[in-house]
C-alpha cells in the first residue's frame, strides 16, 4: 500500500471524522481468464483497517484492471485508443460515424469496454496510416458537420504530410547507405537537416535561383568547405551530369518539407528555389555559414 495524500474530513467507513488517507494497492483479479495484476486507488480508514471506494474510484479500478488485461493480451490500451482519436482531434461520436461502427463504440472503448482484436486492428491502422483514414473521413462527409469535416480532414491531410516526409528521408538514407568511402562522402555522414538549410539559405540570399544553379552551388560549397576544413559540409554525394554536378537522391530531397520551390514555365518545366517561411539557421554553424556566403559571392549572381 502506498499514500498519496491525505485529507481530514468525513470519513465514509467509520463515519467520523479523521485523516482518510488516499492510497494505491496493487491487486490480482480475473479477467476474460488471464489473471491480472493492475494497480487499484482507494480511500484507507486506519480506524477500522478498511479500504473504501467512491463512484469515480470504482470506474477508474475498472479502467485499470482493463488496461493491464490489454496490455498484457497486445491490445490498445483505453489511453491509446485516446491518444489516436486526439491525433486528428476527432470526436468518439464522429470517430465512430467514419469508421461505421456504433455511435458509443469509441466512448466505450475509452472508458470500460474492451475491444475485440478486428477493431483493435483498425485503430492501429488509423495511427500509421494517415493517408487510408483520410479515406474513410472523404467517404463519411455528408455524414458530418461540415466545420468538423473541414478540421479533421485538415489534420488528417497533415499528419499524411509529415509520414510522407518521414518515408522520404528514410528512403534518402537508404540510398545513402550505399556510400561508405569517404572519398566521395567528403568525410561525413548525410545530414538532410544540414541539406535543406543550405538550400534555404540559397535561395534566401539568391535571386532566381533554379535547379543547375543551386546543384552547382551545393557541390562547390561541400568541396570548399573539404578543401579548407578537411571535410564536407553536407555528406551529399554528387554525380557528373551533362547539367553538372547533381546529388543523388535529387528527385527525393526537393520533395522534403522545408524545401520550398515554385513551378515556372518556360520552353520547359523549370524549378525557382525560395526560402521557407520563416526560416532560420539550426544546424549550419557559423564556419560552415561563411563557406556558404563565400559560394553565394562567386556563383550567386
Amino acid at each position: 500500500m502506498k499514500v498519496l495524500q491525505s485529507e481530514y474530513k468525513l470519513c465514509l467507513s467509520c463515519m467520523e471524522k479523521h485523516r482518510v488517507d488516499l492510497v494505491t494497492v496493487v491487486e490480482q483479479n480475473i479477467f476474460k481468464g488471464e489473471k491480472v495484476d493492475f494497480t487499484a486507488v482507494y480511500e484507507y480508514c486506519s480506524n477500522a483497517d478498511t479500504f473504501s471506494e467512491t463512484e469515480d474510484m470504482i470506474r477508474a479500478n475498472d479502467l485499470a484492471l482493463k488496461d493491464e488485461y490489454r496490455k498484457k493480451t497486445g491490445l490498445l490500451t483505453s489511453e491509446e485508443i485516446r491518444s489516436i482519436r486526439e491525433i486528428y482531434g476527432i470526436s468518439q461520436k464522429d470517430l465512430a460515424t467514419v469508421l461505421d461502427w456504433g455511435p458509443a463504440t469509441i466512448t466505450r472503448y475509452e472508458n470500460h469496454q474492451v475491444q475485440d482484436t478486428a477493431h483493435d486492428d483498425v485503430l492501429r491502422t488509423i495511427s500509421s496510416n494517415p493517408k487510408w483514414f483520410l479515406g474513410k473521413l472523404e467517404n463519411k462527409e455528408d455524414c458530418l458537420p461540415s466545420k468538423a469535416y473541414t478540421k479533421y480532414r485538415h489534420k488528417a491531410k497533415e499528419q499524411y504530410s509529415k509520414q510522407r516526409n518521414q518515408y522520404l528521408r528514410d528512403a534518402i538514407y537508404a540510398i545513402y547507405a550505399n556510400f561508405e568511402d569517404e572519398s566521395i562522402t567528403g568525410g561525413v555522414g548525410l545530414n538532410l537537416d544540414k541539406v535543406i538549410e543550405a538550400i534555404n539559405y540559397f535561395a534566401a540570399k539568391v535571386i532566381n535561383l533554379y535547379k543547375v544553379k543551386l546543384m552547382k552551388m551545393l557541390w562547390y560549397a561541400d568541396a570548399l568547405n573539404y578543401k579548407r576544413h578537411g571535410k564536407a559540409i553536407t555528406g551529399l554525394v554528387y554525380s557528373a551530369l551533362p547539367m553538372g554536378a547533381v546529388p543523388e537522391g535529387y528527385d527525393q530531397i526537393v520533395l522534403l518539407d522545408g524545401v520550398n520551390f515554385d513551378v515556372v514555365l518556360y520552353d520547359d518545366i523549370a524549378y525557382r528555389f525560395k526560402p521557407a517561411p520563416y526560416f532560420t539557421v539550426r544546424h549550419l554553424s557559423g564556419q560552415e555559414i561563411e563557406i556558404l556566403d563565400k559560394v553565394i559571392l562567386e556563383l550567386g549572381d
